[in-house]
């Protein structure tokens, strides 16, 4: 007897597609989609092999042949994709994507389109993430609408493919899942997720659909966010359901700077504590609220000293 083991979502890393379909029959969307991709890619490798097959001496045809490869696996994404999105057009125009609650029923026109627009799009998505390099990801989240940065990091976690804004130096961690659809019983939930400037998924947290998060907000590893949840600018989010935990100082202080090169955990710890922990979440006493007054009125000094510098400099110019 066999036994099949399922795999956990969380160790399926790639953009998220659902699978669920409404009708089996919109996987004749797979066939045209690889056969047409399919089209170019001979029709390059027949243009190289009468450009460079030699009987007498072939070794020029063998030596690009890799490079060869590497171009084809991309021109055959890109095909994929180019022939995904003319469907994709055309069945939006029919019935274009919306946001609410639906009956997860083959009867119900929402569930349908949503079912057949990520049958169209799984495809593309798939080939895309084989790729080594995960600039593909971003160009084939961008060309089906998702709206994203090609330097975000969204290569280790999974993401709903529409109805997604990513802002710029956005990090999702391995496992994590960005999702702008889930099903819920016997209803399809449709939502809007917004996600800002700088902020930070952790590793198998969960962002619902029509979350909101801030700019320089972390949501902590294992975290869930709930529909529609809004999570305020600049803190650090943890558990379940997403709660503020604390203020993020990580972008406004230049933490990372300050912490440079440590050798082991304990001295990471050790700079953490003594830099954030003790700076901001605890109470100083007079004597450190007088030094820090002391090391600002320093520093004021010194920018009004080298500002006065570059006047007379700019002034004996002039004189001049």
């Amino acid at each position: 007897m066999k036994i099949k083991m399922s795999i956990p979502n969380t160790m399926k890393i790639g953009p998220f597609v659902p699978s669920i379909l409404a009708k089996r029959r919109y996987l004749v969307f797979y066939f045209y989609i690889v056969w047409a991709s399919i089209i170019p890619i001979m029709l390059e490798f027949w243009v190289y092999w009468r450009l460079l097959w030699n009987y007498e001496r072939p070794i020029h045809f063998y030596t690009f042949l890799p490079l060869l490869f590497f171009g084809l696996y991309v021109s055959f994404v890109f095909s994929a994709i180019f022939f995904a999105k003319i469907a994709l057009v055309i069945v939006n125009w029919i019935h274009k994507p919306r946001e609410g609650v639906f009956l997860r029923h083959p009867a119900d026109r929402d569930y349908r389109y949503w079912s057949l627009r990520n049958t169209i799009k799984r495809f593309p998505f798939w080939a895309s993430h084989k790729f080594p390099f995960p600039f593909l990801d971003s160009i084939c989240f961008k060309a089906f609408g998702v709206k994203t940065k090609l330097g975000n990091s969204l290569f280790e976690g999974w993401v709903d493919t529409e109805l997604i804004e990513f802002g710029k130096n956005v990090v999702v961690g391995q496992g994590a899942i960005v999702q702008s659809a889930v099903i819920i019983g016997n209803l399809l939930i449709i939502k809007k997720t917004i996600i800002e400037d700088d902020v930070r998924i952790g590793s198998h947290a969960i962002i619902s659909p029509g979350t909101h998060i801030g700019k320089r907000t972390i949501v902590a590893s294992n975290t869930v966010t709930i529909v529609d949840q809004v999570l305020e600018e600049g803190y650090i989010y943890v558990g379940i359901p997403a709660k503020k935990y604390k203020k993020n100082w990580f972008f406004e202080d230049g933490l990372q700077d300050k912490l440079g090169q440590v050798k082991d955990i304990e001295e990471l710890i050790e700079k953490y504590e003594k830099i954030y922990i003790r700076r901001y979440d605890s109470k100083p006493g007079y004597r450190e609220r007088r030094e820090r007054r002391k090391e600002k009125k320093e520093a004021e000094k010194d920018r009004y000293d080298i500002a006065t510098e570059e006047w007379e400099d700019i002034d004996d110019g002039f004189n001049i």
